[in-house]
């Protein structure tokens, strides 16, 4: 397929540039038995802290040997691949964070809005709502200081929440039914992080699930998720593993040995110094009934390219997509004495057909980080016959179907980015804000009549009625956004259905978006109609 608005390759290759090196910080870094963590002890002194106690006992100045290693160690990193990383003491809770499925907090999503906080949400059963705060609130105070009108970080409003299990946080609540301030006691708990995002019936007989990282609870979050949708007549599924980074290695193949026979090759590693092991299926397949259908794209990474590998070297489902990241290392996290670790490449991930899923990176770390630009820029997400792979990288699957080798998972049916309704005036209104602004107000200023419809669509069909893309459009006129006829209209499909999904988001979270975003997801709209077709691989 050729490109109909060349307009969006001046700021995708930019964007792509930037999330890449945010979204592999959660990349997979644990091998098949790496759970547990190593305290680092110095040999005897070597050239570099001969060099250290040189410096400490000779430089002009005083300066802390700490402050040395901070520099040492991640330049030495740095002349290894793109996956070894050192991570301070500081910055290393952050970073685990979003793969142990939980913090402590008071279990609120929140929004900030003219500089005031807006409760989005409440977790089900968390401390905030057994107090009895409610979407659409406002924080004014948080332990007696004010926070609303003082130009506070959303990271400053979190430090302010958070806090250990059993503590307590004062805040004080504006709400639009109440007079007065209102302030509650919540008592901080302990607050799951959910990995499968949202799992819902697309029609009568295909169940969806999408899978955002690969946590300590994501496997537990799967088969809650496959159990509900049989219930309600799955026969098939559409796992989506787009723009999921990777996490922990067990989650993705105990996920993987759900769909597949007992003795089935899931992956295996092997590494220098790191002997071959091999993961294979066992018995206890609950979703081996279940066609299926795995959505990639070129965000989908590390363990969400071995789950995706091992159903398609087996021929077990469809992928569906755009070629994934090609991140195949496997990092061992080495714990120092003062807190911060290393994460150090030990090994390489390979499919059941020995592909090995790791891309090159002998170019250096900005050339790898730079790889999906260059992809963009060389038309591949546009068109899959601009992928050109050697003979040497082809491997057959046990049914006879070839599948390549050289970095990422190339799908069995390629989907390109769509750029059908690209508009200048679709890029204004997306990258200032202005579709998630207004569906915040709509919903904060309409949010018992939402809550009274019966689901996503009945919100969808009351929005629809009620003209709410001419009501966006005022809008934008008023925030200053020019008028463009053709933009408007070239982007009407789009622009609309994302007005109403963010709407819904707001009043039923991810069940709400999920549902409408879809009509205009030309990936998992491909994947219902082969899982339809009867396709499997």
């Amino acid at each position: 397929m050729k490109i109909t608005d060349k307009g969006i390759r001046l700021y995708f290759p930019i964007a792509l540039a930037l999330a890449v090196i945010v979204g592999l910080l959660l990349g997979n870094y644990l091998g098949q038995n790496h759970s547990g963590e190593q305290t680092f002890v110095y040999n005897e002194p070597n050239k570099i802290n001969k060099v250290t106690n040189y410096i400490q006992q000779n430089y002009v100045d005083s300066v802390a040997e700490s402050n040395l290693a901070e520099a040492a160690i991640p330049a030495m990193l740095k002349k290894l691949d793109p996956h070894s990383v050192y991570i301070s003491a500081k910055d290393l809770k952050e970073v685990n964070e979003p793969l142990k499925g939980n913090f402590d907090g008071i279990g609120i999503q929140f929004s900030m809005q003219q500089d005031t906080v807006v409760v989005i949400s409440t977790i089900s059963g968390g401390p905030s709502e057994m107090v009895g705060i409610q979407p659409g609130d406002r924080i004014v105070e948080v332990d007696g200081k004010v926070v609303a009108g003082q130009d506070l970080s959303s990271n400053k409003i979190v430090d302010m929440l958070k806090g250990k299990r059993g503590t307590e946080v004062e805040v004080g609540v504006k709400r639009q039914t109440a007079d007065d301030l209102l302030h509650f006691t919540i008592t901080r708990d302990e607050i799951p992080l959910y990995s499968v995002d949202v799992s819902y019936m697309v029609n009568d007989s295909i169940g969806y699930v999408k899978i955002s990282r690969f946590a300590k609870t994501t496997y537990e979050e799967f088969l809650k998720a496959v159990k509900k949708l049989k219930k309600k007549g799955a026969k098939k599924l559409m796992l989506d593993l787009r723009d999921n980074s990777g996490g922990y290695l067990n989650a993705a193949t105990s996920i993987a040995d759900e769909f597949l026979k007992e003795g089935k090759l899931i992956v295996y590693t092997q590494g220098r110094n790191s002997p071959k092991q091999q993961i294979y299926a066992s018995s206890k397949g609950s979703s081996q009934d279940l066609d299926v259908a795995v959505l990639i794209n070129e965000w989908s990474a590390s363990a969400s390219e071995i789950l995706a590998g091992a159903v398609q070297d087996n021929d077990r489902g469809i992928i569906v997509g755009r070629r994934s990241f090609g991140k195949g290392l496997v990092q061992e996290q080495i714990r120092l004495s003062d807190g911060s670790a290393i994460r150090l490449t030990v090994a390489r991930y390979h499919t059941p057909t020995g592909r090995c899923i790791q891309k090159p990176y002998e170019g250096g770390r900005e050339q790898y980080y730079n790889d999906l630009s260059e992809r963009f820029k060389h038309g591949e997400f546009f068109d899959a016959d601009s992928i050109d792979f050697a003979d040497s990288l082809k491997y057959t699957t046990p049914e006879g179907d070839i599948v390549y080798g050289g970095g990422g998972i190339m799908p069995d049916y390629f989907v390109p980015v769509d750029t059908t309704y690209n508009s200048s005036f679709f890029s204004r209104v997306r990258n200032q804000g202005t579709i998630y602004n207004f569906a915040f107000h709509y919903a904060d200023a309409n949010r018992q009549t939402l809550k009274n419809l019966d689901g996503p669509q009945d919100i969808a069909t009351y929005l629809e009625q009620n003209n709410i893309y001419k009501e966006f459009l005022d809008y934008a006129y008023q925030q200053g956004i020019a008028r463009d006829l053709e933009g408007t209209e070239k982007s009407r499909e789009v622009i609309n259905t994302r007005v109403k999904a963010y709407i819904a988001r707001n009043i039923l979270n991810n069940e709400g978006f999920y549902p409408i975003i879809h009509n205009v997801d030309r990936t998992m709209q491909r994947g219902t109609e082969l899982l339809t077709r009867g396709e499997k691989g």
